[in-house]
């Protein structure tokens, strides 16, 4: 890969890296699984950017290859995950350190999320980001519609998980 494709790669993953902490955090119960996610992501977005066409922003695409992983790897728990070498290009990113104190008030909701089907918290995580329904569906690949009834459904089960 040459260089420039390199540099606009790493640019761009150091621009957006909260997106794939956020899918970690979403995904993850500690540290160690967050680190081992947030690696694997970025080996994936590292694979697939040569095929990155620009029709979408990058942090869509980012938010679509983060979660892809996160589901195959997640709904695949009792196989072993086959991981390749990072130490080549880990030197070339840097990285902050990924700091949750912030966060704290937001434990009750991550247990209540925990406890959603994968797709119910790739749901709930584009729509904490902000997304409108056409850019969920679109990175979900499901109609708006359907984005929008789920969506209404996961809510609903929320409010049940958090008050009982």
């Amino acid at each position: 890969m040459n260089k420039e494709l390199e540099h606009n790669f790493i640019e761009e993953l150091e621009k957006n890296q909260n997106i794939v902490h956020k899918v970690c955090r979403i995904y993850t119960n500690n540290q160690e699984a967050h680190n081992d996610l947030f690696q694997e992501i970025t080996i994936q977005l590292w694979k697939a950017y040569p095929k990155f066409r620009g029709d979408s922003k990058f942090s869509t695409w980012m938010y679509r290859v983060g979660l892809n992983t996160a589901i195959t790897l997640y709904r695949k728990r009792k196989r072993s995950i086959k991981t390749e070498e990072f130490d080549a290009f880990q030197y070339k990113i840097s990285s902050e350190p990924y700091d949750d104190t912030e966060e704290e008030q937001l434990k009750l909701l991550y247990k209540a999320v925990h406890q959603l089907n994968d797709i119910e918290k790739a749901l709930v995580f584009l729509y904490l980001e902000d997304k409108n329904y056409k850019e969920i569906s679109e990175t979900i690949g499901i109609s708006e519609v359907n984005a929008r009834v789920k969506m209404n459904r996961v809510k609903n089960k929320l409010r049940t998980i958090l008050n009982p």
